[in-house]
């Protein structure tokens, strides 16, 4: 079944971010513009629900359903509390301040799970404190006194873009590389009982043509039978815009193109979650019906 996608929202100033189900509507990031947004199926309507985000990219929900963002300009991870407050879910690292997280995840025990890659788009403010030697995957998790602390988790990423747990949370896959300075790779890291992970294997690899390299994955999502769901390509080479569906295994199950450039992230939603929601580099919320509706 071809996945036909249509445009629901957009385009907007700049890129479209992070995308996430809510239960009954799609709540996505305009980045440049700082604004969260609301997508109402039925209505058709795009409502902002809060704005001044400071270049919020990835959203994620935790357990408890607490909306968290990766904020890129601000320099941490924040939490989009209900009463319009946005309270910092932060920590440094060894006694530094870390990069510009781009996507994150929660899993069951509540720890953040999140990349901090460099960004072309200089953060806010004085920038008094530099950026680190590294860009790896990073995780929160709160300590005996509820007080966030940060630790490292990769140390061979070279510029991690999104990542996203295997249903029983022992996988953890690492998007990395950007398509000017580094391979592009989708691995899957083995997580062990003490929340470290194991030495990864490489699922895929993204190649190059004689128009450049080919742009890797971006944003990932799971579908109900544990697919991993990836946004990747672009028009400037490759095979362009696609939605890969890979097995576990890393195996390419089927690729969908998408009829705009660069998709960014995605998620399913829907009542059944048989709808997928795409967002793009060029500020646009696409939808399609999917073969597991």
């Amino acid at each position: 079944m071809t996945w036909q996608f249509e445009l629901v929202a957009g385009p907007f100033e700049g890129p479209t971010g992070g995308v996430v189900w809510d239960g009954a509507a799609v709540l996505f990031t305009a980045v440049d513009e700082g604004r969260l947004l609301r997508f109402d199926l039925h209505t058709r309507k795009v409502d902002e629900v809060r704005r001044h985000l400071n270049r919020v990219n990835g959203l994620a929900f935790g357990p408890g359903r607490e909306l968290y963002g990766a904020q890129e300009g601000g320099r941490r991870l924040v939490e989009l509390v209900g009463d319009g407050r946005m309270v910092a879910a932060d920590a440094l690292l060894d006694g530094k301040y870390h990069n510009q997280p781009s996507d994150l995840v929660v899993d069951r025990q509540h720890r953040i799970w999140f990349t901090d890659p460099h960004h072309s788009a200089i953060p806010f403010g004085p920038q008094i404190f530099p950026l680190l030697d590294h860009q790896s995957v990073l995780r929160l998790e709160r300590n005996e006194r509820r007080a966030w602390t940060a630790t490292r988790i990769t140390n061979d990423t070279a510029s991690p873009r999104a990542l996203l747990l295997s249903g029983d949370e022992t996988t953890l896959y690492v998007a990395d590389g950007e398509p000017r300075h580094c391979v592009r790779e989708l691995r899957a890291y083995p997580v062990r009982p003490d929340g470290s992970v194991g030495h990864p294997s490489v699922l895929h690899t993204f190649g190059a043509d004689m128009r450049g390299p080919h742009r890797g994955v971006e944003g990932m999502c799971l579908d109900r039978d544990g697919t991993i769901v990836a946004c990747a390509g672009w028009r400037v080479s490759g095979p362009g815009p696609l939605i890969y569906r890979f097995a576990p295994n890393g195996a390419v199950i089927e690729t969908h193109p998408l009829p705009v450039d660069a998709p960014n992230r995605c998620c399913f939603g829907g009542h059944d979650l048989g709808q997928l929601y795409v967002t793009t580099a060029g500020g646009h919320l696409l939808m399609a019906i999917t073969q597991a509706a």
